[in-house]
């Protein structure tokens, strides 16, 4: 999935209000970390563009892998995984999503809980979901709908990811985008190849990453499975920081 191509971000992002958490005292700080310093990993599916204060990143949101929600006949069809079937939504068209996140993302001082659409943007333009569906959390009737890589469209024909899959991230330590705070989002190993065993209730912590060598906090997908499902989701709990808009 790793198609290296130098930032050049803009975004714009859907703002909710929730409710705010006080931080607890000491916690890190990476004011310094400046994104557009590194090479980032998005996908010839993705705009990027960068400016002072913000990065924006456009997509369809169609993926750029297999799914059977490409439907029956087209070359990038595939069956569903056991005995995972369709939901009620078919099929998935393309959006004008923009992300804006911001160029230097920093802790805020209250930690905003993720609420239901868009928490972030994987590398090849397909958003991030939490783990909530619909009216609450995720149960066995939507789980049950995901293709290989832990996606389904949602009721607008929106596809979107909620879980470790195939083509995104298994069980390693690949770079799989950004959340709406700016912060990257791993997979469930550090870059040692080891589970880390410090993150803190919103499942990220500081250090060294492959892409960040002088270290940034970061958020991993969850290594303990969801409920029943078998699965690992990629993002529950808060933002680290001050969460940008996403658009569509």
């Amino acid at each position: 999935m790793r198609k290296a191509l130098y930032l050049i971000l803009t975004i714009g992002l859907f703002s909710c209000e929730n409710e705010k958490l006080p931080v607890t005292p000491g916690s890190v700080s990476i004011s310094n970390v400046v994104l557009e310093n590194y090479v980032n990993e998005y996908t010839q599916e993705v705009s990027v563009q960068v400016n002072e204060d913000n990065i924006t990143i456009n997509s369809t949101g169609l993926p750029d892998h297999k799914t059977p929600y490409w439907g029956e006949g087209h070359e990038m069809f595939e069956a569903f995984p056991g005995s995972n079937h369709a939901n009620m939504n078919t099929s998935m068209i393309s959006f004008n999503y923009s992300m804006t996140i911001p160029t230097n993302p920093n802790e805020s001082s209250y930690k905003e809980e993720t609420e239901l659409g868009p928490v972030g943007m994987a590398l090849n333009g397909v958003p991030i979901y939490n783990d909530y569906e619909g009216g609450g959390v995720l149960q066995e009737n939507a789980w049950g709908t995901f293709d290989a890589s832990g996606g389904h469209p949602g009721p607008r024909e929106d596809y979107h990811y909620h879980s470790e899959g195939t083509y995104l991230t298994v069980n390693d330590a690949e770079l799989i985008g950004f959340l709406r705070d700016g912060f990257p989002v791993y997979g469930r190993k550090d870059m040692d190849n080891s589970y880390p065993d410090n993150l803190d209730e919103n499942g990220g912590h500081t250090g060294p990453t492959a892409d960040f060598s002088d270290g940034i906090y970061h958020y991993h997908v969850s290594n303990e499975v969801y409920s029943t499902s078998g699965l690992y989701v990629i993002k529950s709990g808060a933002y680290h920081g001050t969460k940008g808009t996403f658009t569509q």
